[in-house]
């Protein structure tokens, strides 16, 4: 049984895991003729603590979102990926990637990285990926690997 998947969205943050899933995604996208739709939710709450003494934090990391993105997506078209579409949002990353972005572009397949974070962090607040695998109503992949 093989699986088509057209509509492949992968979120990035700038991290070596999401780096792996971004690789992977380019691979799953051509060979399936898709469409890959890169994400990155900025999760405002993180440091909205810290923008209280900082008034240009949130510019600084709008504009590393968008560089983020925007190489990325390049990336991806020399790569040989035909339809690339990029998506920035804010809020949290567990909720906008599971329902909103993937309910927005139809969403056949979500990869992603698996987290970095530690037992005590991921039994208070969970990881993205495991909050990504629970919620989606599509398939996901959690990249752990380079290859």
């Amino acid at each position: 049984m093989t699986m088509d998947y057209k509509k492949i969205l992968v979120a990035v943050d700038g991290s070596l895991s999401a780096e792996r899933a971004f690789r992977k995604s380019i691979d799953v996208t051509k060979r399936n003729n898709g469409e890959l739709i890169i994400t990155h939710v900025m999760d405002i709450g993180a440091y909205s603590t810290v923008e209280n003494y900082d008034k240009t934090l949130t510019t600084r990391i709008h504009d590393y979102a968008d560089k983020l993105l925007s190489d990325y997506k390049l990336e991806a078209e020399k790569a040989g990926v035909r339809k690339v579409s990029i998506e920035l949002d804010y809020g949290s990353p567990k909720v906008k990637i599971a329902r909103d972005i993937a309910d927005k572009y139809n969403i056949d397949l979500i990869i992603c990285g698996a987290t970095g974070l530690n037992a005590v962090e991921r039994f208070i607040i969970g990881s993205v990926s495991e909050h990504i695998t629970r919620y989606a109503k599509c398939d996901v992949l959690v990249v752990r690997t380079e290859v």
